[in-house]
């Protein structure tokens, strides 16, 4: 049976800190926890980096990213009473001050090309995330670098026979510019925004 994390050695720093090699992260669509809901997410070595657990029954308005400890790193919460999909994102477990915000574009002209979700803060757009997250192809666009590519989502294939794994499981690519924990958040919020497609 395939592994859902690879077992070969890493190309990028294990503290994600002065790397300057892009991060490969493979995301599980599955919690650790029986009756949960959430994200596990592995480095190239196999280990734990980060972890998302919600109960069943919880609402999914509030989501705390975790490191592979249980720490929390990001909450992501969804704004009530907002025109439209749009979640707020904190440091660790507070609700002031918002790092950034997250709104899902709704357009009505379709054969344009179109952003998915404009990421801003403060007024000040940063990133724009374009694709399909129901393929799981995303790129995550820094529109301060002239749209330079900042993270990728795409489909995880095996080493051995290029056998694709189901669209539980993915990759996760940052470049250096990029926190692994911003992108792994924006992640959650593209499956919270366009979990039926």
């Amino acid at each position: 049976m395939t592994k859902v994390y690879p077992k070969f050695p890493s190309t990028c720093d294990e503290s994600f800190c002065d790397s300057k090699a892009a991060v490969v992260l493979t995301v599980w669509k599955k919690s650790l926890l029986f009756n949960c809901d959430g994200f596990t997410v592995y480095n190239a070595n196999g280990d734990l980096v980060f972890r998302v657990d919600n109960y069943m029954n919880c609402s999914k308005d509030n989501i705390v990213l975790m490191d592979a400890s249980g720490l929390p790193l990001l909450s992501i919460r969804r704004k009530k009473l907002s025109l439209g999909d749009c979640w707020m994102v904190y440091d660790g477990e507070t609700e002031r001050d918002p790092i950034f915000t997250a709104k899902k574009n709704v357009s009505i002209i379709t054969n344009k090309r179109r952003s998915l979700v404009c990421v801003s803060a403060k007024k000040t757009i940063l990133y724009e995330i374009e694709g399909s997250y129901g393929q799981r192809s995303c790129k995550i666009l820094d529109e301060r670098k002239n749209k330079k590519k900042t993270a990728e989502i795409k489909r995880k294939e095996t080493v051995i026979g290029g056998v694709a794994f189901g669209k539980d499981v993915f990759k996760l690519v940052v470049e250096p510019e990029m926190e692994p924990r911003v992108a792994m958040a924006l992640t959650i919020i593209l499956d919270q925004m366009f979990r039926s497609y």
